[in-house]
């Protein structure tokens, strides 16, 4: 009876949202494991805006932001191919390539993305910097399961350490409608913006495995 009791206690507390300000996930070796599974407030989207700030030096393929549904390992994703200056949003399966990235490692990025499936457009931005619009086309997302760390091959898994995540996360934030240029650049200058109301870095629901830290940010000395 003990032990069921602080299972449903440890249980309650993963559950609990967590202010996430001023902190960071930290993921600090390639692996096949560890990851940060984070919890959507809802089940059915018809347009999505993501937002995260990262920092890694790596050279290598990697995600950044992984959603998959029962039918779509690449449900959402933004994913960072090898080549220097491409950057891949896929939607449904369908993938857009954003090239001429300034993508510089050991360098703080904030990247956002957008898609609505009425039009099929998705578009980029790194670091307030707006790609063009390209088409992915893409039906509604349903019954996501969202990662940080690894990139889903199948639903809830199929990860491959050489397609970790290595480096540091912080401030993701997941909207069910596309942000305007404006809106998206009060995020990128951490400006009375209005936190996303599908994933809110100041009230997130997560989970995680392996070895993952939670840190303080690395935040500049005056």
């Amino acid at each position: 009876m003990a032990f069921l009791l602080l299972l449903v206690m440890l249980t309650a507390c993963a559950a609990t949202p967590q202010d996430l300000s001023n902190k960071m996930f930290t993921f600090p070796e390639e692996t096949q494991t560890a990851n940060v599974r984070l919890t959507t407030s809802g089940q059915m989207f018809n347009a999505v805006t993501v937002c995260l700030r990262s920092i890694t030096d790596l050279s290598r393929n990697h995600p950044l932001f992984s959603l998959a549904t029962p039918s779509a390992d690449n449900g959402f994703l933004i994913f960072k191919g090898a080549a220097n200056d491409i950057i891949a949003v896929h939607v449904v399966n369908t993938v857009a390539r954003f090239q001429g990235q300034d993508y510089k490692l050991n360098t703080w990025h904030t990247i956002c993305s957008t898609w609505d499936s009425e039009s099929g457009l998705a578009q980029l931005w790194l670091d307030g910097k707006p790609s063009i619009r390209k088409f992915t086309g893409g039906s509604n997302i349903t019954n996501p399961i969202v990662i940080l760390g690894q990139e889903q091959d199948s639903y809830g898994g199929g990860f491959n350490r050489r397609q970790s995540f290595v480096g540091m996360i912080t401030d993701v934030h997941m909207w069910d409608h596309t942000l305007s240029s404006c809106e998206i650049q009060r995020y990128v200058d951490d400006r009375n913006f209005s936190p996303g109301n599908v994933l809110n870095w100041r009230a997130l629901e997560f989970q995680t495995t392996g070895r993952v830290l939670i840190e303080n940010k690395q935040l500049p000395c005056y």
